[in-house]
C-alpha cells in the first residue's frame, strides 16, 4: 500500500486528464490555471547535476544546458566535450546497500507484476536456468537442454508451490524472486509455500469486455491464517534437496501461528544461506544463517522492540572479506550503524547518535573510513554527510546543516559531489574535498523565469501535533497571484501512512493546483519517518486516530492566518491517503469540508496480514482499535462533501473497501459522489475530475 504512492503521482503528472469530465473548463480558475501552467514550462532550471566520475576520480563528466563537460579537478576547470576530446572510460562510484545476490533473476527487460516474483533465475556460471513451472521448480542445463524436475508435489489442487512466493510476500516484503543461486553455482535455494489454509480473494476483471474473468489470489486478511513458508536448498552435483529449519527457536517453532522468512541471500563463500525472519507480530527480527548440507540454522543477531514493530529489512552491507558486515539498527530508539562478524559478534558500534542515520554511502576499507548520511541538519528533514572511522572514532559531519544534501563520493575518496538545497533554495551542485572544503561550484539553478512569472517558493511550516507537545512539519504552496488580504480555500494532499512524511527539504516548485485559486498544503503526522522509534510508537495500534488528529492539527495551525478560509478546506489522497482523506472528513467535520478519497482501506480488517498486523496486531485481540480505525465506523459524523474512487481491477486494496463504505453511507442517509475506474488497478482519480469536485464544493457553493 505504501510503495505505490510515487507511481500514482507519476501517473497523474503524465496523464492529468485521466478520468476527466468536461465541466472544468467552465469553472472559476480554469483559464488562469491553463495559462500559468503553460507559461511555467521550463521556468525552473535545476542546478542538480548527474555526474560520472572519470579516471578514478581525477575528473568528472556531466551534462549542463544540453552540452557535455569534463571537469578536471587538478586544473580546476571544466571544458566542453566534443568528438575529438572524448574522456577516458568512465567509472561510477560505488553503490551503497546490501551485497548483490549472485545469479540473475529473470531475463533482460523482464519485470514481475506487483506482488509477484521472477519465474526463472540463471546460475552465475550461466550453465543452468531454474524455472518455476506448474507450481514446481525445474532445472534446465543451458548446454544440452536437459531438464530436471527438482520438486514434484506442487499443484494448484494442493495449493502448494515451489520457486514462487505468495502474493503478500512480494507486496509487503519486497520478494521479487523466490529462488537464489549460490555464488559458486553449486546450489540453489528456493521457497515452498503451502497456501491450503489461506482463503482466496476474487477480483472480477475485464468488466468492459463481453465476458468477465476472475483473478483469484491467496490473500491473507488481517487475523486470518498465513501461508506456511519453507526454504529448501538443492545441491546440483549431489542431486539432493535439503530443508532449512526455518522454525528453530522459541519464537518461530509454532507453524500454526505463522512467521515470515525473507531477505534471502548466500554468503560470499557460498557456505551458508542467510535470511531474515520475524515473528507474526513483527516485533522480533533475527538474521539467520543455514548450513546447506544439514539445514541447521543459527542466529547471527536479533533485534526486538517492545512497544511497536522492528524494521523488517535493516540496511546491511558486507565488507570485502565477506565475513564482516555493517548493520543499521534502531535498538537504541535511533537508527545507528554497527559492525558485526558473520559469527554474530558485535565488533563495534560505529555511531551513537540521538538522531537518525539515513543510509550508508561508501566504505573505504583501505582508509578505514565509513561515509553515511544522517538527519543531523538544523531540522530532521535535512540529510548530512558524515564520516567515521571503522573503529568508531573520529566521527564528523562534512556538510552544512542549513541545507539538505545528496552526495556522491569519488572512487579515490578524495572528493565528493554535493547537491545542496532546501525547501525554498534551489539545488546547487558543488565539488568538495573529502573533508568538506569547497573546491568548485559546478552548477547553480536558474530562477529568472520562475521569478518573472511571479511563482512563489513554498513555505516550510512548523506546528505542534495534536498532543500539543511534538514538533511536526508541513509545506504550504501559494498561487502566483497570491494576495495576503484575500481569503483562499485550502487543499491538503495527504498520505500519512506509517514511516512516511508530508514535508521535505528538497526544493519544491508550487503545485499547479494553486493556480485554480487555492492554497495547497502537506503535513507530517506522528507517523512520519526519520524521527526515531519512540516517535513512531505513538501510532502503534492507533492507526486512524493519531495520524488523523495530526492532519487536523496541521490545518488548525493555519487558522490564525487571515488569508486562510477555514470554512473551505478540502483533502485528497490515494491508498493510505484515501483512507486518511475519508477519515479526516468523518472525524473532523469542523476542519474539513470536502474530501476526495481514492482506493483507500476503509476497514483495516480488509487488508493483508503482514502490513496490517505490523501496526495493529490481530483484530481478534485489538477489536476496539480496529473499530476506531475503520472509516465505516464514523459515517454518522460526516457533514461535508465526499468523493470516492476505486478501480474495479484493484488487487491490492480491493473494491470491497469502497463498496462497504458506500453501503454504510447509504444506510446512514449520507450524500456522496462515486467515481469508478472500470478495469483500473490501484491508482487514484484524475486531477481534472478531482478539481471539478473541489471547485464545485469549495468555490462555487
Amino acid at each position: 500500500m505504501l510503495t505505490r504512492y510515487s507511481c500514482l503521482l507519476l501517473l497523474l503528472s503524465i496523464c492529468p486528464g485521466l478520468f476527466a469530465q468536461d465541466r472544468l473548463k467552465t469553472m472559476p480558475g480554469y483559464e488562469r490555471y491553463t495559462k500559468v501552467t503553460k507559461e511555467s514550462v521550463g521556468a525552473f532550471k535545476s542546478g542538480a547535476l548527474s555526474v560520472t566520475w572519470v579516471d578514478d576520480g581525477a575528473a568528472l563528466e556531466f551534462r549542463k544546458n544540453g552540452k557535455r563537460y569534463l571537469f578536471d579537478i587538478i586544473a580546476g576547470k571544466a571544458s566542453e566535450i566534443n568528438a575529438t576530446n572524448q574522456p577516458p572510460t568512465s567509472q561510477a562510484g560505488q553503490s551503497p546497500g546490501r551485497r548483490r545476490q549472485p545469479g540473475r533473476a529473470g531475463t533482460a527487460g523482464e519485470r514481475p507484476a506487483r506482488g509477484r516474483q521472477f519465474t526463472s533465475a540463471v546460475s552465475p556460471d550461466e550453465k543452468y536456468r531454474a524455472v518455476y513451472r506448474d507450481n514446481n521448480l525445474w532445472l534446465t542445463c543451458l548446454t544440452n537442454k536437459e531438464e530436471i524436475e527438482i520438486t514434484e508435489d506442487g499443484s494448484d489442487a494442493a495449493r502448494v508451490k515451489y520457486g514462487s512466493a505468495t502474493w503478500v510476500y512480494g507486496e509487503e516484503l519486497d520478494q521479487n524472486t523466490a529462488m537464489w543461486w549460490s555464488g559458486d553455482s553449486q546450489k540453489i535455494a528456493f521457497y515452498r509455500f503451502d497456501e491450503s489454509q489461506v482463503q482466496d480473494y476474487h477480483v472480477v476483471m475485464d468488466h468492459t469486455r463481453i465476458q468477465t474473468r476472475l483473478d483469484s489470489e491467496a490473500y491473507p486478511k488481517a487475523g486470518t491464517t498465513n501461508p506456511l513458508v519453507e526454504v529448501l536448498i538443492y545441491d546440483v552435483a549431489a542431486g539432493k534437496t535439503t530443508k532449512v529449519d526455518v522454525r528453530s527457536g522459541e519464537n518461530f517453532a509454532d507453524a500454526t501461528v505463522g512467521h515470515y522468512v525473507y531477505g534471502i541471500s548466500w554468503t560470499a563463500d557460498s557456505k551458508e544461506l542467510l535470511f531474515h525472519r520475524t515473528n507474526r507480530r513483527q516485533n522480533i527480527l533475527e538474521l539467520c544463517a543455514a548450513d546447506p548440507a544439514t539445514g541447521a540454522v543459527r542466529v547471527i543477531l536479533r533485534e526486538e522492540w517492545p512497544t511497536g514493530w522492528v524494521e523488517n529489512s535493516p540496511p546491511m552491507q558486507f565488507l570485502a572479506d565477506g565475513k564482516r558486515f555493517l548493520w543499521i539498527s534502531e535498538r537504541t530508539g535511533w537508527r545507528n550503524i554497527y559492525l558485526y562478524s558473520l559469527e554474530g559478534r558485535l565488533l563495534k558500534q560505529l555511531t551513537a547518535h540521538a538522531f537518525e542515520v539515513a543510509n550508508i554511502v561508501d566504505v573505504d576499507e583501505e582508509g578505514k573510513q565509513l561515509f553515511y548520511t544522517a538527519r543531523s541538519g538544523d531540522n530532521p528533514l535535512k540529510f548530512q554527510l558524515h564520516r567515521v572511522s571503522l573503529d568508531g572514532t573520529g566521527e564528523r559531519r562534512l556538510t552544512d546543516p542549513a541545507f539538505h544534501h545528496s552526495v556522491q563520493i569519488s572512487p579515490d575518496r578524495l572528493h565528493f559531489v554535493d547537491i545542496a538545497q532546501d525547501h525554498d533554495t534551489p539545488p546547487t551542485t558543488l565539488l568538495r574535498a573529502i573533508d568538506g572544503r569547497l573546491v568548485a561550484t559546478l552548477a547553480e539553478s536558474d530562477l529568472q523565469k520562475f521569478r518573472k512569472l511571479g511563482l512563489k517558493t513554498v513555505e516550510l511550516l512548523e506546528f505542534k501535533a495534536a498532543d500539543g507537545v511534538t514538533d511536526l512539519y508541513g509545506v504550504l504552496h501559494f498561487p502566483s497571484n497570491f494576495r495576503p488580504y484575500k481569503k483562499y480555500p485550502l487543499l491538503v494532499s495527504v498520505y500519512a501512512g506509517p514511516a512516511t512524511g508530508g514535508a521535505s527539504e528538497t526544493f519544491t516548485t508550487p503545485s499547479s493546483l494553486t493556480e485554480y485559486g487555492f492554497l495547497y498544503a502537506t503535513f507530517d503526522s506522528r507517523s512520519a519517518n526519520g524521527r526515531g522509534k519512540q516517535f513512531l510508537d505513538s501510532i502503534y495500534e492507533k492507526l486512524g486516530t493519531v495520524e488523523i488528529d495530526d492532519q487536523a492539527a496541521g490545518v488548525k495551525s493555519l487558522w490564525p492566518r487571515r488569508y486562510i478560509d477555514k470554512k473551505r478546506v478540502g483533502i485528497f489522497g490515494t491508498s493510505y491517503g484515501g483512507t486518511a482523506s475519508a477519515m479526516c472528513l468523518m472525524r473532523y467535520p469542523e476542519v474539513f469540508q470536502a474530501a476526495c478519497a481514492s482506493a483507500g482501506v476503509m476497514d483495516m480488517r480488509n487488508y493483508d496480514t503482514i502490513y496490517t498486523e505490523r501496526y495493529m496486531w490481530l483484530p481478534q485481540e485489538n477489536k476496539a482499535a480496529y473499530d476506531a480505525a475503520a472509516v465505516i465506523s464514523h459515517v454518522g459524523t460526516m457533514k461535508g462533501r465526499l468523493m470516492l474512487y476505486f478501480g474495479t481491477a484493484d488487487d491490492n486494496v480491493h473494491p470491497a473497501n469502497t463498496l462497504q463504505l458506500v453501503q454504510a453511507l447509504q444506510r446512514a442517509g449520507k450524500s456522496f459522489e462515486l467515481q469508478v475506474g472500470p478495469d483500473q488497478g490501484h491508482a487514484g482519480l484524475g486531477r481534472e475530475r478531482m478539481m471539478e469536485f473541489f471547485i464545485e464544493n469549495l468555490v462555487m457553493k
